[in-house]
């Protein structure tokens, strides 16, 4: 039997394209032919580079502020050895109406490193395809690959490994190159990608035991981020870990972590003073051992890294008029622990967020009157519903290598992000992360506005993301706190400014009062720069850039880059963060320490300033 013929329908050879696209791509960045390059992009683009044609945190905005990067850049970084990766090369469409083809690629900087990168072209009016991201990468220095895989310890032992281990750790004879303050997960990430590099580094943590940052945290405290994000280098959680990882679980994790990867960490020890020589370019550095009192002093430290936590771990309390009269308990969340203590008392959680929501739940199921007084609009999303919008793509259980994912992550620029995948406004009503989490947790929403708990879309309609970004607060993603405020099972009082504190409770504009035994600030913590101000004293604290928020380009601030301070560091993020920019800020580590580094990067001393 005979069919009709007819018209086959078009296609798109992804392959093609791609392959069309990136043999021009490659032949002009070898050539160092910055015209060229310029014409394979689309006007409104994006150029991302990290640390390969840079050495810092860039991204270049539009045509313009590209070909300027390029004309200074590109033929002293000599990139060469292009070659198209043959794995996650494919049409995407995050959205109805935002499509691309994104691939991945490597590439070698010159004599000085190995890299990679990843692209994404939309088509155009006439057939064509250009690029409208791009993002570079340094992967490695050349001769100093980390000492993984093939390039593992392959000796025997013969029963000296223990006292090995003690001699490394002690540091008896010899003195570190790198000190990491804080043996939280950022300090220990840090610490494993300089072991891996083969440079000497010391951990000192206050606490007893590593782990103790989270152990020692309120009971009910749980990771808001699923599991896929939330490993550590060269370390994957077991296959049984739960999606969402209670905090005495992870604070026994740190510590094996630790200890399986051959960390040098002091407990019980803090640094008291820290001074920089700026004629040797080095850092006198005192510990002090708690248990004994006993002191040492390192006299040519060349890195001194901060890893104390958000914003330094330092407590935000608020002050209001009639505080010494009050008489009951005031305590920060930070201090908080269990709601065991509080058990036939009134408690008032002044707050609003993350913290505020799990102890006044932790306090609510303990059976314990409580009532959260909210002072401004909070962004609230389901944990449950919402994570999976914002991760789904690449952290999760059937999701790519985590290298992968971080990769691929990385590879958005901040600006494009929040001006597109996150905007309320943006891409129509129903295409945004922002709209898809609002209709997910629409109902919860229109619950907890009718129990009067004010909240917002975020910063310009961006929703937890950039909120996290820019501050670390002003959000919740809901485990079930909201559903007991809806419920009245957690009071709320969100209609009036508190006034004072007076000898029972709360006072308010409105000339309302709350009776209460005990008051729990879970008001967030300070400036990054007070505990560089407490160790380094104030010169140093004024010198330093400012920790966390956006720069001008959409890049974060001080945290794994410059912080404008010679060998001075600060690492601080979440544990996804702590993962992927550890290895950013351990490379820059090695490649001053191998007089390999830079110079940085800064557009502003270009001749011809954009």
């Amino acid at each position: 039997m005979a069919f009709p013929s007819g018209f086959p329908l078009p296609t798109i050879d992804r392959l093609e394209i791609v392959l069309k696209w990136f043999s021009a791509f490659a032949t002009s960045a070898e050539m160092g032919d910055v015209e060229a390059l310029i014409d394979l992009f689309v006007p409104e683009s994006y150029w991302r580079d990290i640390l390969a044609l840079t050495w810092d945190f860039r991204t270049f905005i539009g045509n313009v502020r590209i070909k300027q990067f390029l004309k200074d850049r590109l033929s002293s970084s000599k990139l060469r050895a292009f070659k198209l990766r043959d794995d996650f090369l494919g049409l995407q469409q995050p959205y109805p109406d935002l499509v691309w083809i994104g691939f991945l690629f490597d590439f070698e900087v010159g004599d000085v490193g190995k890299a990679s990168g990843v692209g994404r072209l939309v088509p155009q009016a006439d057939g064509s395809w250009k690029a409208h991201t791009i993002f570079t990468n340094l992967e490695e220095l050349k001769g100093y690959p980390e000492k993984v895989g093939a390039m593992r310890e392959s000796k025997m032992d013969h029963g000296l490994w223990s006292a090995q281990r003690h001699r490394e750790a002690a540091f008896e004879d010899q003195e570190p190159s790198v000190l990491i303050i804080g043996g939280g997960q950022g300090g220990l990430a840090v610490a494993a990608r300089l072991k891996m590099l083969d440079v000497s580094t010391l951990i000192i943590e206050k606490n007893p035991r590593v782990g103790d940052n989270w152990r020692n945290r309120y009971k009910a405290l749980c990771l808001h981020d699923p599991v896929w994000c939330d490993q550590l280098p060269y370390f994957s959680f077991p296959s049984n870990w739960p999606t969402f990882s209670p905090a005495d679980k992870i604070a026994g994790w740190l510590e094996y972590y630790a200890e399986a990867m051959e960390l040098n960490v002091w407990t019980s020890c803090e640094v008291t003073k820290a001074a920089r020589n700026d004629t040797s370019g080095t850092w006198t550095v005192t510990t002090r051992h708690s248990s004994d009192g006993k002191e040492r002093t390192f006299k040519s430290i060349k890195h001194l890294v901060f890893a104390t936590g958000f914003n330094g771990n330092q407590p935000n309390i608020p002050t209001y008029p009639g505080t010494e009269s009050f008489k009951g308990h005031i305590l920060h969340s930070s201090q908080y622990k269990t709601a065991s203590e509080f058990v036939g008392k009134k408690v008032v959680v002044i707050g609003a967020c993350t913290s505020a929501h799990d102890i006044t739940a932790d306090i609510y199921h303990e059976g314990i009157d409580v009532t959260m007084y909210q002072r401004s609009p909070t962004y609230v999303m389901s944990a449950a519903k919402g994570l999976q919008v914002y991760f789904g793509a690449l952290y999760h259980e059937n999701g790519p290598p985590i290298e992968v994912a971080d990769l691929i992550s990385a590879s958005f620029p901040n600006a494009f992000s929040t001006s597109n995948f996150l905007h309320s406004s943006m891409c129509g009503s129903l295409n945004t992360a922002f709209s898809i989490t609002a209709i997910a947790s629409r109902e919860l929403l229109d619950g907890l506005s009718k129990c009067g708990f004010r909240t917002n879309k975020g910063i310009e309609g961006t929703g937890a993301m950039v909120l996290y970004l820019t501050s670390g607060s002003g959000y919740y993603l809901d485990t079930g706190a909201s559903q007991l405020i809806v419920d009245g099972k957690i009071k709320l009082k969100s209609d009036s400014l508190l006034q004072s504190f007076t000898e029972t409770g709360l006072k308010f504009k409105d000339g309302s009062e709350i009776t209460a035994d005990v008051v729990v600030y879970a008001t967030g913590y300070g400036n990054a720069r007070s505990v560089i101000r407490k160790i380094c004293g104030e010169e140093i604290g004024d010198k330093c850039n400012d920790v966390w928020g956006f720069d001008a380009e959409g890049e974060m601030r001080g945290s794994w880059r410059d912080m404008n301070v010679p060998g001075l560091w600060y690492a601080m993020g979440n544990f996804s963060m702590d993962r992927s920019h550890s290895k950013y800020l351990a490379l820059q580590i090695k490649a001053m320490e191998e007089n390999r580094f830079g110079p940085r990067y800064d557009i502003s001393r270009s001749k011809d300033v954009v």
